[in-house]
């Protein structure tokens, strides 16, 4: 055991009488020590219930013969961010989480780990951190918030981002916006649609890291008190088998991941994520593998922001298990990997069948026979961009139109709340890339301000930075090399012809390499909007957001 280093032996002594001024007895120092990581705080509402979770995983691990030893991980709530100075320290706790982590955790010797997220760079920086570290770690989320209901319909987060713009062009009246500020988010939890958090809680299951249900059951369901106190007593089991994250976690697994999340629709950031954890695996995860992966995969399910259905609904129809064995028919699956049930993918999703073809279409009758996100390439984004092809008008998959340039989101915004721009723009904001963001801002807020105007089938949006989970319509993302690294993003000029097409897959200017190469010469980097602090650190040593934004 690693703990035996600090439990055993006369040399031992001086951490024995540490552990024991915390209250643990001889007979605990013979017994596996298993971290949790607890990301509960009082700020989130997708944490505010960990305490509960985190308990339930304590009773799991002492029923199974381990000593747990709970420490924390911070977190940050994107919604509440949103839109101001803070959404520049989003993604860059990612790592953050992930280093302190690896430090309390190799600090103090951990035979296992037990991880507790729910929320947004919470789930993939617990991921990268079980990667780093690779001693026996289970994860066990929070779970989704059930969806609000206003007027009879089910609503989410989402909802209330775009009424601000609808009451701003008198769509709707205060009374209803307000009606929606108290309704839409109506339990703990992580946002109830398929936002980011819950996309990688979902792909958290697909990975082989989480028990059945990790992803879809319900914050405030018993059930998910039930499925903590099993991670608990996985996690002795996987310490037993001596099964760690990068057994689990392979090159297969992640093709899996990619598969699923092609089938779910699942958040554009996945494709952020998702080559991070597979960096700390040693793994390269170029995110142009999943065009491929995506022409194969069938798109299965439409949940919010791309549909009217949410994680609870998905939770009823069977959950992500049912959907991997729905996928599982076309051959599309690696089924002979283990996972952190102990069993195979195949092994776990057997017999998982489909309850609700309304919410996870049969792969005979897919809502579209491509996955949910497309990598775009061309002469705007050489290294490629991100979109949610699934939350896509039709009439949007294909378009081009004059460029509408600003060099931050508040510019944007601004231009669009004064009704600046009209149908056919397409709206560049740049230089909110990880470098120059910094930190790669969330565009809710701008994106959600179109859809409230009823732009959201003429108006297409494109940036260095990223996208809320919440986002719909043709909103691109990613794109790199961003602009603060004279990326050709930056070389756009107001009225230059972008051409989307998101069926081919392609990003282009309509203009020549010639001209392209003329602007580039009197193209000079802007000075860092950031200069003191963590961020400035950050921009010196983060990568492309093509590989995942990671740090070297």
């Amino acid at each position: 055991m690693r703990s035996d280093r600090i439990t055993k032996g006369i040399e031992a002594a001086p951490q024995r009488a540490l552990l024991h001024a915390i209250g643990l007895t001889d007979e605990e120092l013979k017994r596996p020590f298993i971290g949790i990581v607890s990301s509960q705080n009082d700020v989130v509402p997708g944490h505010m219930n960990l305490d509960k979770i985190v308990e339930a995983v304590k009773q799991g691990v002492a029923m199974a013969g381990g000593v747990p030893l709970v420490f924390p991980a911070i977190a940050v709530c994107d919604g509440i961010a949103m839109g101001h100075q803070g959404m520049k320290y989003s993604l860059v706790t990612r790592d953050l989480i992930a280093d302190s982590t690896e430090a309390m955790a190799m600090a103090h010797a951990f035979d296992a780990l037990v991880m507790v997220p729910n929320c947004d760079k919470n789930v993939p920086g617990l991921l990268m951190a079980a990667a780093r570290i690779n001693i026996p770690t289970i994860f066990v989320s929070g779970g989704p918030m059930l969806a609000g209901i206003v007027d009879g319909k089910k609503t989410s987060y989402s909802t209330i981002s775009e009424a601000v713009s609808q009451f701003q062009v008198g769509a709707i009246t205060e009374s209803k916006l307000n009606e929606y500020e108290n309704k839409v988010c109506p339990t703990c939890g992580s946002c109830s649609g398929m936002f980011t958090a819950n996309s990688m809680n979902c792909l958290t299951e697909v990975l082989g890291m989480g028990l059945k249900g990790n992803g879809t059951i319900p914050a405030v369901y018993s059930e998910r008190i039930r499925l903590a106190k099993s991670a608990g007593m996985q996690i002795m089991e996987l310490l037993k088998q001596d099964i760690k994250p990068r057994d689990i976690m392979t090159q297969e697994a992640f093709e899996n991941a990619l598969t699923i999340d092609m089938a779910l629709g699942c958040s554009t950031n996945s494709m952020l994520h998702l080559p991070a954890i597979a960096h700390e695996c040693g793994i390269e995860l170029n995110i142009a593998k999943a065009n491929a992966i995506s022409a194969k995969t069938p798109n299965l399910c439409k949940l919010a922001p791309a549909g009217e259905q949410y994680i609870e609904d998905l939770n009823e129809a069977g959950g992500i298990y049912a959907v991997m064995h729905e996928v599982s028919k076309l051959g599309l699956l690696h089924s002979n990997l283990i996972t952190c049930t102990g069993r195979t993918v195949g092994e776990n999703i057997k017999g998982c069948e489909n309850k609700n073809p309304e919410v996870i279409r049969p792969v005979e009758n897919p809502y579209s026979k491509i996955g949910g996100i497309a990598v775009l390439s061309g002469n705007l984004a050489p290294d490629g961009c991100v979109v949610k092809r699934s939350a896509v008008a039709p009439e949007m998959l294909q378009h081009q139109g004059p460029a509408k340039v600003f060099d931050s989101e508040e510019e944007a915004l601004s231009a669009i709340t004064k009704d600046q721009i009209v149908a056919g723009d397409v709206v560049i904001i740049r230089y909110e890339g990880p470098k120059g963001g910094p930190g790669m801002r969330e565009m809710l807020n701008p994106t959600s301000a179109i859809m409230g105007r009823g732009l959201g089938s003429s108006v297409a949006l494109i940036t260095d930075g990223r996208f809320s989970g919440a986002t719909r319509g043709a909103a691109i993302g990613h794109v790199s090399p961003e602009a603060a690294v004279g990326g050709n993003i930056a070389l756009v000029k107001d009225g230059d012809i972008i051409e989307i097409d998101i069926v081919k897959n392609t990003i282009n200017i309509q203009i020549s390499e010639a001209e392209l190469e003329k602007r580039r010469a009197e193209w000079r980097p802007k000075a860092p909007k950031v200069t003191t602090g963590y961020l400035s650190r950050y921009i010196k040593n983060v990568s492309s957001g093509s590989s995942g934004a990671i740090l070297s």
